[in-house]
C-alpha cells in the first residue's frame, strides 16, 4: 500500500495509471473522464506552476469554484507544493467571501467563470475553466513537499451560522491518518462513489481523498440536483453515496423519475451532517433496497473518523451513529440538565484540527487535556452506542424545560404523513420561548395543524408540542445542504408579528 507523507500525493504509483479516477459530469450530464495518470499530471502541473511563480510553502491559495476534475487536481497540486489549499464557500455573500479571502491571507485564487463576480478587486486570480488554466500549468516533476507535523494542508471555513466563519486549520498528518483509518474500515477500492455535495465542505472533500487513496472511480457532479443525482446513479452504476437528509428528501419528491430508474447498484449510503429519522431511514431502504445505511457523524474540526461497529459485533441501533472507533477517545461532558449518560461529546484522535485561524476572540474548543469539544449533545446506551440528541447551540428553554429541536423533529417525522420537520423557537411572554414547526408532507398524504399537534401531545412530553405548525413545500438550506435554521427563525418571527 502506498504510504504518502503529503496529502496531495494520494495516488498510488504502483496501481493502474489508466484507470478512470474521476468522471466529471456537468449540469447537462456531459461527461469528462480523467484517468489517474491525467489527474496526477494535472496536480503536478499546478504544483510546478506555483513553485515557478515563487509561492513559498505555507502560503495560502484559495479556490472559488463549483466541483470539477480541475478543482480536485488543483487542491492536490497546492498541497504537493507545500502550500495551503483554502476551498471557499461560493454561496457566501460577496462580503463574506472577501472576508474569508482576506482572513486566510490568500495570495492567489483559482475560480470558475460563474463565480467571477464574487472575486474582490485587487487579488490575483486565475480562471480554472478554459485555456487560462492550461496556460497556467507548468511541466516537470518534483518530489512533494515534506511537511512537518504541524504543517497545514487545508484551511476550511465553517459556515458561520453564528457569526464570522472560522478557518479550521488541518494538517497533512491528520487527514492522511483519516484516509488510512477509513480505508481499513470501509475500503473503496472496488466501489464507484458519487459526489454532488460541494468540495468546500468536509463531507465531499474527505470522500474525494478516500476514493483517490483507494484508486477507485468517482463520479463528480458540479452541485446537487435531485434529477442529475438519480440519473448518475443509474448511468454509472454508482455503489457508494454520501448524503445529508435534505438531499434524500429532495430525491424522494422525484417520484416519476425514481419509478423508472434502476438504483439497485447502490451498496452503501453514508448519511452525515444531520440525524436520520426512523421515517427517513425506512424511505431510504425503500428507494435503495440493496444499500446499507451508515448513520455517520463527523465535524470539520474533528474529521469523519469518530464511530464504527461494536467490537463484539452487536448490531448498531437504527438511530445510533455507532460505537467509538478504536483509535478515537470519546467522553461526554454533562450539562446541568443532562443525566450521567448524556452530554456534549468530547473527542481526541489523530484526525483533530490544529485550531482556528486568527481567532483569539473565541474560547478554545480544546479541554486542558487535549479533547475537542464538539458542542453536540449525545446520549450513550448501556452497550456503549452513541445517539445524537442535538446541538447545544440549538437547544432552547421553554417554561424551564430544555428542548432540543432534533428530538422534536424525530418524533414529528414518525407521523405517517410527515416527510420532514424542522423545529425552531419563538419568543413567548410566559414560557420564555416555545417551539413551532415547519412540515413537509409526504406525497399523497394530508394532515392539518391540529392533527400534528395532537400527535405530538400523544407521543412526547406536552412542553415539546409545537404551538404553531406551518406546511411548506421545501425548507431553506444553508450552503452545506443543512437546514438553514437562522432563516426559519426570522420567518417564524415574521409570521407571528414578532420581528
Amino acid at each position: 500500500m502506498h504510504t504518502p507523507y503529503n496529502l496531495g500525493d494520494l495516488i498510488d504509483p504502483s496501481a493502474d495509471p489508466g484507470r478512470i479516477a474521476l468522471i466529471g459530469v456537468d449540469s447537462d450530464l456531459h461527461e469528462s473522464p480523467c484517468t489517474y495518470a491525467q489527474l496526477d499530471a494535472l496536480a503536478e502541473g499546478v504544483a510546478q506552476a506555483l513553485r515557478e511563480r515563487g509561492h513559498a510553502p505555507g502560503e495560502r491559495v484559495a479556490l472559488l469554484s463549483a466541483n470539477s476534475v480541475r478543482y480536485v487536481a488543483t487542491v492536490m497540486g497546492i498541497m504537493r507544493a507545500g502550500l495551503v489549499a483554502v476551498p471557499v464557500n461560493f454561496k457566501f455573500p460577496a462580503s463574506t467571501i472577501a472576508y474569508v479571502l482576506e482572513d486566510s491571507g490568500a495570495k492567489l485564487v483559482l475560480f470558475d467563470e460563474a463565480r467571477r463576480a464574487g472575486l474582490p478587486a485587487g487579488l490575483e486570480a486565475i480562471a480554472m475553466d478554459g485555456q487560462a488554466f492550461l496556460d497556467f500549468l507548468r511541466p516537470g516533476k518534483q518530489e512533494p513537499y515534506k511537511p512537518g507535523a504541524e504543517d497545514l494542508a487545508l484551511m476550511l471555513y465553517t459556515s458561520g451560522s453564528t457569526g464570522r466563519p472560522k478557518g479550521v486549520r488541518l494538517s497533512h498528518a491528520s487527514h492522511l491518518w483519516t484516509v488510512q483509518a477509513r480505508r481499513k474500515a470501509t475500503p473503496l477500492d472496488d466501489e464507484r462513489a458519487l459526489i454532488a455535495a460541494p468540495l468546500y465542505h468536509m463531507n465531499a472533500l474527505a470522500l474525494a481523498f478516500l476514493s483517490i487513496g483507494s484508486h477507485a472511480t468517482t463520479v463528480l457532479l458540479p452541485q446537487f440536483t435531485a434529477q442529475a443525482y438519480i440519473r448518475c446513479i443509474e448511468r454509472y452504476r454508482c455503489t457508494w453515496l454520501t448524503a445529508v437528509p435534505p438531499m434524500i428528501a429532495m430525491m424522494l419528491r422525484e417520484r416519476d423519475l425514481l419509478a423508472r430508474t434502476d438504483l439497485s447498484s447502490v451498496k452503501v449510503i453514508r448519511m452525515g451532517s444531520a440525524p436520520v429519522s426512523a421515517s427517513l431511514l425506512a424511505q431510504i431502504h425503500a428507494m435503495l433496497p440493496n444499500a446499507r445505511v451508515i448513520n455517520a457523524f463527523g465535524t470539520t474540526e474533528g474529521g469523519p473518523v469518530v464511530f464504527g461497529p461494536h467490537p463484539q459485533g452487536l448490531p448498531t441501533p437504527a438511530m445510533s451513529v455507532g460505537y467509538p472507533h478504536p483509535a478515537v477517545s470519546l467522553r461526554l461532558a454533562p450539562g446541568p440538565a443532562d443525566g450521567p449518560n448524556q452530554g456534549i461529546l468530547e473527542m481526541k484522535s489523530p484526525g483533530l484540527m490544529l485550531g482556528y485561524h486568527q481567532r483569539p476572540d473565541l474560547a478554545t474548543p480544546f479541554t486542558p487535556d487535549g479533547y475537542y469539544s464538539t458542542g453536540d449533545v449525545f446520549r450513550r446506551d448501556d452497550d456503549g452506542f452513541y445517539t445524537f440528541v442535538g446541538r447545544r447551540d440549538d437547544m432552547f428553554v421553554s417554561g424551564g424545560e430544555n428542548i432540543y429541536p432534533g428530538e422534536v423533529e424525530k418524533m414529528l417525522e414518525q407521523h405517517p404523513a410527515v416527510q420532514q420537520a424542522a423545529v425552531v423557537p419563538v419568543d413567548d411572554e410566559i414560557k420564555g420561548q416555545k417551539p413551532v414547526a415547519y412540515i413537509i408532507l409526504r406525497a399523497g398524504h394530508t394532515a392539518d395543524a391540529d392533527e400534528i399537534k395532537r400527535y405530538a401531545l400523544e407521543h412526547a412530553p406536552a412542553y415539546q408540542h409545537p404551538r404553531h405548525v406551518w406546511f411548506v413545500d421545501h425548507l431553506p438550506l444553508a450552503s452545506t445542504n443543512k437546514i438553514d435554521r437562522n432563516q426559519l427563525l426570522r420567518d417564524a418571527a415574521s409570521r407571528l408579528g414578532l420581528a
